[in-house]
């Protein structure tokens, strides 16, 4: 199956290698506005640098994988619903709540696949997380926990483009939490601050955040975020239950303990989400060819997409008034 990819920056590389190591894929197009970064992916992946025109033209193309700045994403997945392209997009869809809206508008007439990059999805450890809940193995869930804490913030100049910590980092959150629950949330409550790099509070975002969810059944979700964690990336989810309690925890550098008459110690969390998340990245490019094959269900698609955005404007809502919003 020939593929081109839109992006050839640090998730562009990661899309791309997958694809390049996929027995059922060739990456046959690269594009990307930066032509050195370009050409360097073509190169490795044995590609062809070409303009938007004529990837999404060749009718050899049966998909494109969207992983570019994100001001371009809901241009690029319309073009290529329009052109019968099957679909994989980086999230989010657009920083836009109305744009996102239009854009799946857009698929939906289109009859197009469109998969979106909730990665955390197809983590082996919260999919197992997901299967139990599911399961009834801890009974009725009552209480999700999700914690998800960067290493480190980003530079200062990434948060206008990356539409903040909300619309960014913490809408893999929301979009875990309405997966597990398997219910929507209905009401939602933050409060945030920036404790961590005065020069997010400048350029207007948080760094710091705490979030409270609420379905119609009363079932709760909790999400607790930083941009800063300094022992390493740290990326963990609780499912309580009437029946018991599940807990996805950190995966480490390794598993060694070190004990001794000081004590007992371990290794640090993984550093980042390349290394984290790797099994991830390849498991749902696999389930997006599965997908096109007609041999599966897409887990994360365009409607995912927007109501994850939805929860988004409803936390930042209520982190701005203080108050608790209905979704």
């Amino acid at each position: 199956m020939e593929l081109c990819i839109f992006g050839a920056g640090r998730i562009g590389n990661i899309h791309a290698r997958c694809l390049h190591q996929n027995p059922r894929t060739r990456l046959r197009y690269v594009v990307d506005t930066h032509q050195p970064a370009a050409e360097a992916l073509a190169a490795e992946c044995g590609a062809q640098v070409v303009d938007t025109e004529t990837a999404l033209n060749d009718p050899a193309i049966r998909a494109v994988v969207i992983a570019s700045s994100t001001d371009t994403h809901a241009d690029l997945i319309e073009r290529a619903a329009k052109a019968g392209k099957a679909i994989f997009c980086e999230k989010p869809i657009d920083l836009g709540l109305e744009r996102a809206k239009e854009c799946a508008a857009v698929v939906r007439e289109q009859n197009a696949i469109c998969a979106l990059g909730f990665n955390r999805r197809f983590d082996p450890q919260f999919s197992a997380l997901k299967a139990a809940v599911s399961g009834g193995q801890i009974g009725d869930l009552e209480i999700l926990t999700i914690t998800s804490r960067d290493p480190s913030p980003p530079p200062a100049g990434y948060i206008g483009k990356s539409g903040g910590m909300f619309r960014d980092m913490m809408i893999h959150d929301l979009d875990m939490a309405r997966w597990i629950m398997g219910e929507e949330p209905v009401e939602v409550f933050a409060t945030s601050s920036c404790l961590v790099d005065p020069a997010i509070a400048a350029a207007g975002d948080v760094d710091t955040a705490l979030v409270t969810m609420k379905t119609e059944s009363g079932k709760l979700c909790q999400i607790s975020n930083s941009r800063r964690a300094v022992y390493g990336y740290d990326q963990r989810i609780e499912a309580f239950g009437s029946l018991g309690m599940l807990q996805a925890r950190n995966m480490n550098e390794n598993n060694l303990v070190l004990t001794n008459s000081n004590g007992s110690s371990g290794s640090k969390p993984l550093a980042f989400f390349l290394e984290r998340y790797a099994d991830a990245y390849r498991i749902e490019l696999e389930s997006f060819v599965d997908c096109i094959l007609g041999r599966g269900e897409l887990l994360a698609n365009e409607n995912d997409g927007v109501r994850a955005l939805e929860l988004a404007e409803g936390v930042i809502e209520s982190s701005k008034t203080g108050r608790a919003v209905a979704v």
